[in-house]
């Protein structure tokens, strides 16, 4: 063989070896840098606790740092939209949400397609949200709740945390079964939101149980109902809005994880099965139920599913109730 030829030979060996080595590289699991959770709502509320509970059982199970990156606002929008476009290397996963994922499309054009810039990787936890208010609205229960509703339409708000996310749809959905017309007024997470029901800038709030936990154990909230069809294993006490009157309402929060829609399968993969793992924990299961979040881990397929039927049971009541961005 000439020399010339034996040169090229080796040179593209040597080429695809460096290739190869630079392809396993950047499919490290985990990555060797910082870890990130997005999370798209402010610190203090059920999305930022459940994510550091998370984040802190992770970091012990990879040896890497992992840290919670709060981007509030647009409902859970900014974060996502940043997910979307963010390394696709398996260092930022974002602890995504029902409005961003299965409602906001609906409605609003967005910067980012959740089905294609987004890739599933399990469903982190689902929980109902309390509808709450202040001893100062003068309503003890739903009943008393809506009756004030109809006697002054218009007048009686409900806080959310931003525009198509679930405490926001959970009160059009309310609005639609009980006939009522109370004002949607959104906030860019659960804490602010908490803050002016309690200053009595609002009159009601659909807030996560570990949000109003607190305000309701020291009675300067009162709980008038959750939106699951089962009660909350912390407010036993607490009826559902389907046992009072409405029944087959069904209006659960979910939290799930997924991260940029380019990182590919084999870390896809991995995430999956490292994500089920702290959700199967027994500390962190308590840990989250403390909060009273169900941690509800499963297969990638499986959370693709979800995101699709809950986008189409979404959907149909946007167009039924012709809600617009705000």
């Amino acid at each position: 063989m000439n020399l010339p030829l034996l040169n090229k030979l080796l040179i593209a060996t040597v080429l695809g070896i460096t290739g190869f080595s630079a392809s396993i590289k950047a499919q490290e699991f985990p990555p060797k840098k910082t870890i990130t959770i997005v999370v798209g709502f402010a610190p203090g509320g059920s999305a930022d606790n459940a994510a550091r509970v998370i984040a802190k059982k992770l970091s012990e199970d990879l040896g890497q740092n992992v840290i919670v990156d709060n981007k509030p606002g647009a409902g859970g929008n900014i974060a996502h939209a940043y997910t979307a476009t963010a390394p696709a290397d398996g260092s930022v996963i974002l602890f995504g949400s029902i409005g961003p994922l299965s409602i906001a499309p609906h409605f609003m054009k967005l910067p980012y397609d959740p089905q294609k810039d987004l890739a599933p990787l399990t469903m982190g936890v689902t929980f109902p949200n309390v509808l709450v208010v202040t001893p100062e609205l003068g309503v003890k229960n739903l009943k008393e709740y809506i009756a004030l509703a109809k006697k002054n339409p218009g007048t009686v708000t409900f806080a959310s945390t931003g525009s198509g996310s679930a405490s926001h749809l959970q009160g059009e959905l309310l609005n639609s079964r009980a006939d009522i017309d109370t004002v949607h007024v959104p906030y860019k997470g659960g804490s602010p939101a908490m803050v002016d029901l309690l200053g009595g800038r609002v009159s009601s709030y659909y807030s996560a149980l570990a949000t109003a936990d607190p305000y309701i154990k020291n009675g300067k909230l009162i709980p008038i109902a959750t939106t699951g069809l089962k009660r909350a294993p912390t407010l036993p006490n607490v009826p559902t809005i389907a046992e009072s009157g409405y029944p087959g309402f069904d209006a659960s929060n979910w939290y799930a994880f997924v991260a940029p829609g380019k990182t590919p399968d084999s870390i896809l993969e991995k995430w999956n099965k490292a994500l089920v793992a702290v959700l199967n924990d027994k500390a962190t299961n308590k840990q989250l139920a403390d909060h009273g979040l169900t941690p509800n881990p499963g297969s990638r397929e499986d959370l693709q599913k979800y995101i699709a039927s809950q986008s189409a049971m979404w959907g149909k009541i946007i167009t039924d109730r012709k809600i617009t961005a705000e």
